[in-house]
C-alpha cells in the first residue's frame, strides 16, 4: 500500500523503495515460515495463497501501475505492456506447474518488479521496453527454468549474494532517484543478467549425481 501510494503521487523512488524491502521481505518469509513450522503451529492460513496476492500486488501489479504512468512506454505500447504484464502474470500464478523438482521456476517467475526498476534505472527507450516487456511475457510460458536464489540449492552459494548485491544496488539507485550515472547501474545490469540466465545455463549443463 505503501508503495502504491507512492506511485498514485508519481514518487517513483520511494515507491521502489518500499518495492525492494517488499523484494527483501519476501526473500526471507518463507524460510522464516519453515523454521517455525506454520503448516502446523497455524494450519488455518494458507501461506502458498497469501504468498501469491502479495507477489501479485508487489511484483506485477503496482511495477505494471507505474510503467504505464510514468511515460517510459507512452501510448499504445504501454496499453499493450500493462495488458502483457497483468494478464499473463495471472495465469502463470494460476499455473501450478510454475514449480520444478528443484524448486527453480518454469517459465519467467513474474518479477516485473525487478524489470521495471531496471527500466526506470536505465532508460532504454519504447522498443527496447516493449521487446523485453513481450519477449519475457512469453518466456513465462516456455520450458524454460529460472532460479529462486533461495530455494534453488544448485549455485545458491553465488544466487544468494547476488541476489542480496541486486536488492542493495535497487535500493541505491532508487535512493539516488536513479540518478543516470550512478554506479548501482552497472552492479543492478551484472546482477540482473545472472538472475534471469542462471536457470537456463543449469538446463543446459546437467546437474551430475
Amino acid at each position: 500500500m505503501l508503495a502504491m501510494l507512492a506511485a498514485v503521487d508519481a514518487k517513483w523512488d520511494l515507491m521502489f523503495l518500499w518495492l525492494v524491502v517488499a523484494f527483501f521481505v519476501d526473500g526471507i518469509d518463507g524460510p522464516l515460515a519453515r523454521k517455525y513450522d506454520v503448516k502446523t503451529n497455524a494450519p488455518e492460513f494458507d501461506g502458498v495463497l497469501l504468498d501469491l496476492i502479495i507477489d501479485y500486488l508487489t511484483y506485477v501489479f503496482i511495477p505494471a501501475f507505474a510503467l504505464f504512468k510514468s511515460g517510459l512506454m507512452d501510448g499504445w505500447t504501454g496499453w499493450v505492456a500493462i495488458i502483457l504484464i497483468t494478464f499473463a502474470s495471472a495465469m502463470y500464478f494460476a499455473d501450478n506447474r510454475m514449480k520444478t523438482k528443484d524448486n527453480s521456476f518454469s517459465g519467467f517467475p513474474g518479477c516485473w518488479n525487478m524489470l521495471v526498476l531496471v527500466i526506470f534505472a536505465l532508460h532504454p527507450s519504447f522498443w527496447v521496453c516493449l521487446a523485453m516487456v513481450t519477449t519475457l511475457a512469453i518466456a513465462m510460458f516456455l520450458p524454460v527454468k529460472f532460479i529462486h536464489p533461495v530455494r534453488t540449492e544448485r549455485w545458491r552459494m553465488v544466487s544468494l549474494p547476488m541476489a542480496l548485491a541486486w536488492t542493495f544496488f535497487a535500493g541505491w539507485a532508487a535512493w539516488v532517484d536513479f540518478y543516470p550515472d550512478s554506479w548501482a547501474h552497472w552492479g543492478l545490469i551484472v546482477t540482473s543478467v545472472y538472475l534471469v540466465f542462471a536457470g537456463m545455463v543449469q538446463q543446459l549443463i546437467p546437474q551430475r549425481d
